[in-house]
């Protein structure tokens, strides 16, 4: 009997079932389970029934079995705590978009401000250190200076100067009518697959740009006195330069593929290219993620954003142009780009949603990829930083604006033409809308990190205080 007893008290392992969409997550969950486990107040009014006594029990009938399946019921408070959590997340499911959307607001936020900052403060970051470079060397004749001619910032600034010009110089040889009309002589598929490879092209050198970026800075601003082992800044330059050029004309590519998706009377292609998104679902949100993995995810999310926004803007541009900036066209683009965006976010909100769910990941991660967002914008703006702004979003999102910038440079001189007092004069006016812009987005950006900083450091002081 007392053999009997241990066997019924052994205890029991079984691998638990999990709803995740990961075949090998329920293998790490192991739980225990002892028999006998005690009797539910539901199980407590059934009693075992000896063997002398079922001959005396009546066999079910059909109607008794019907009407145990109609009238029967079941309480749910003895699994109060499983269903709880499983409550808890459903309202998890439902708060991920708003949670998603702040965090991508406010990355696109940044890298509008690095995009925005090629075209208003670096021309006139290039010519104070062109102005440096002149009068510096005068000054020291004099005696007046000593040390370099010019500082690590104004030769990355020199730098990038030159990268633009000689691409946008490299760009202009480029014809957008003819590349138009040879990509719109393709088929449907071909036009899907092609645009396929300029997506993956265009993230691949978005990873390795930035290396090719700051490889060039450092080589340019190392100190002298180290022994050489490199090639040398020039080297180095016609490499950053072959890059731009290339990536910039890869993003001209995209730009002529999607304009003719939209302008084009089949909307075939348009209706692939945004169900492409969904395929996008399949790839991401079945794999497994921790929190830093699904940091760098949300990043390329916030860059495919801000680059496709950059896409539909060059689009928008070149279709205006063509039809002699008619009121009537930009009514008709805007319903296809507005749907071009919104399967954009709502891709992006299904696919985080089921990545937060199948990781059990609380909704909390955005608010820290928020602020790590804030301390990298604070760090660039301390008196002695160690990289520029654009540079860091750069690093941090993958975005790059020198190849866009170069785009846009392409389109802007080629769509509108500066003719006459009045055109420099608009021109001039826009030039202070866009810095007055630039400048107005810094200041959010930057007070919003403060906040968040702020928040963070109180956080940190109540904590320490209660230890």
């Amino acid at each position: 009997m007392e053999s009997e007893l241990n066997s019924a008290e052994k205890k029991i392992k079984f691998r638990s079932i999990s709803t995740t969409a990961d075949p090998n997550y329920a293998l790490n969950r192991v739980e225990e389970m002892y028999l006998p486990r005690p009797r539910s107040k539901s199980e407590q009014k059934y009693k075992l029934i000896k063997p002398e006594e079922s001959s005396e029990v009546r066999a079910p009938s059909l109607f008794q079995f019907l009407r145990a399946e109609l009238t029967r019921g079941y309480v749910l408070q003895h699994d109060e705590e499983q269903y709880s959590a499983r409550r808890e997340k459903v309202y998890t499911f439902m708060k991920i978009p708003r949670e998603v959307e702040k965090f991508s607001i406010y990355g696109f936020m940044q890298c509008a401000d690095s995009f925005l900052f090629v075209y208003t403060f670096l021309p006139i970051r290039i010519i104070l250190a062109c102005w440096a470079l002149i009068t510096r060397p005068i000054q020291r004749c004099f005696g007046k200076r000593s040390g370099s001619v010019l500082r690590p910032a104004e030769i990355c600034d020199l730098l990038k100067g030159c990268i633009l010009i000689v691409c946008s110089s490299l760009m202009s040889f480029v014809d957008t009518s003819v590349m138009y009309h040879l990509i719109k002589s393709q088929s449907v598929i071909k036009l899907y697959i092609f645009y396929n490879m300029l997506e993956v092209g265009d993230r691949l050198f978005s990873a390795f740009g930035q290396d090719v970026i700051d490889a060039l800075f450092w080589t340019s601003t190392e100190p002298r006195d180290r022994r050489r082992e490199h090639l040398g800044t020039v080297p180095h330059l016609m490499f950053a330069i072959v890059y731009v050029f290339l990536h910039a004309f890869l993003v001209m590519c995209q730009a002529t593929t999607l304009n003719v998706a939209i302008n084009s009377s089949n909307k075939a292609l348009l209706t692939i290219m945004i169900s492409n998104n969904f395929v996008e679902l399949k790839g991401s949100v079945f794999k497994k993620f921790d929190k830093n993995n699904l940091f760098q995810v949300a990043c390329s999310d916030v860059r495919e954003r801000f680059h496709l926004f950059v896409l539909l803007f060059i689009v928008v541009l070149q279709t205006m142009k063509e039809y002699a900036w008619k009121e009537e066209t930009l009514w008709v683009l805007v319903p296809d780009c507005v749907i071009v965006m919104i399967a954009e976010i709502l891709v992006d909100w299904i696919k985080h949603a089921f990545i937060t769910r199948f990781n059990e990941l609380p909704v909390d991660v955005y608010r820290d990829y928020t602020l790590s967002l804030a301390y990298d914008l604070a760090q660039t703006r301390q008196k002695n930083a160690f990289t520029d702004h654009s540079d860091l979003v750069a690093r941090r999102m993958g975005f790059i604006p020198l190849p866009l910038g170069v785009v846009m440079i392409r389109v802007l001189t080629t769509s509108v033409k500066v003719n006459g007092l009045i055109s420099h004069f608009l021109a001039g006016l826009a030039y202070i809308t866009v810095t007055s812009t630039r400048i107005l987005n810094n200041l959010i950006i930057l007070a919003y990190a403060c906040n968040l900083i702020d928040n963070h450091q109180k956080v940190i002081y109540w904590a320490l205080l209660e230890v």
